[in-house]
């Protein structure tokens, strides 16, 4: 593998170019240190730069660093496929998949596990007033990051989504579902652990993902055993019902607050970041493994697809 061409892929024209620059980099450190011949590439929307740029040298494999629209929803997958170079994480049909969360939720729904009760609406309807009794929460249909996600608890909060949508004209609306925030990562096709989130203020939005001390990390999170276990198997149960491969993370709200604790898969990420606050390298080190050779783990399980 050390004398393979490694080519990291960040960037990109999501709202999450800023974070898959982040874990770019991280990335590229990593790989370097662990004596690979690698080179970093800078995604834009330009396709024949692209191409040239993966063509002069061909890459042995892609490391794709890349969050968000255009990195993580089959789009570049569907470019790298048709170049035929192998590369790190889902393929076309279980990233499109897992970055819509309509038709993601309709699957996990499909085969047990619970979500929040959602529906989706027209942006137009979303100014008519609340649809849905408060306290619920307002989420674009293809984003990470929380980019674009309100929780509303009063009319002022409906009227600031509305101001700041900038997110496409279907609204995905969910009720929303009180108790914590766990998050579980695969690797492999094994579920290695859960951390629980507590944000210092409000919930887990793009601010407390990325900013130092905004959120309280707690490894392994503090559930009961059973329903520890209970959130690693929901999760390797999401990763196989998408057809995933490599590393994922799956993001649940846990509702210990009434008679019968209750686990709601909220997303399944196919590409979690690498950033230095990332969760998923938190919950790898717990388990014994190094963000070396987490990244090793993703280069060696690089593929293509069809």
């Amino acid at each position: 593998m050390k004398s393979k061409n490694i080519a990291v892929l960040m960037g990109g024209w999501s709202s999450e170019r800023e974070v898959s620059i982040s874990s770019g980099e991280g990335v590229v450190k990593a790989l370097k240190d662990l004596g690979y011949f690698v080179r970093a590439i800078d995604v834009k929307r330009n396709l024949p730069e692209l191409l040239k740029e993966l063509s002069d040298p061909k890459p042995d494999i892609i490391f794709n660093a890349l969050h968000g629209i255009g990195g993580e929803d089959g789009v570049i997958q569907g470019v790298l496929e048709m170049l035929g170079i192998p590369y790190t994480h889902c393929g076309v049909t279980a990233s499109a998949l897992a970055m819509n969360k309509i038709l993601s939720r309709k699957i996990f729904q499909h085969i047990g596990i619970q979500t929040p009760p959602w529906k989706v609406i027209s942006f137009e309807e979303l100014k008519n007033g609340h649809p849905m009794d408060i306290p619920y929460v307002i989420k674009p249909i293809g984003e990470g990051s929380s980019r674009g996600v309100t929780i509303v608890y009063k009319n002022e909060d409906l009227q600031t989504s509305i101001k700041e949508w900038c997110y496409g004209d279907q609204v995905l609306i969910e009720q929303f579902i009180p108790g914590r925030e766990i998050h579980v990562a695969v690797i492999d096709d094994e579920a290695i652990g859960a951390i629980e989130i507590c944000p210092s203020e409000g919930f887990y939005d793009y601010t407390a993902k990325y900013t130092p001390g905004k959120a309280q990390h707690i490894m392994p999170a503090n559930i009961p055993e059973k329903a520890y276990n209970e959130s690693l198997e929901l999760a390797l149960k999401a990763h196989k019902a998408l057809g995933c491969h490599g590393v994922t993370r799956s993001d649940f709200r846990y509702d210990d607050t009434g008679n019968k604790p209750t686990f709601y898969l909220l997303e399944l990420n196919t590409q979690p970041g690498m950033t230095p606050l990332s969760l998923v390298p938190e919950i790898a080190a717990h388990a014994g493994i190094s963000f070396g050779e987490l990244i090793e783990r993703k280069l060696r399980a690089a593929k293509c697809h069809h």
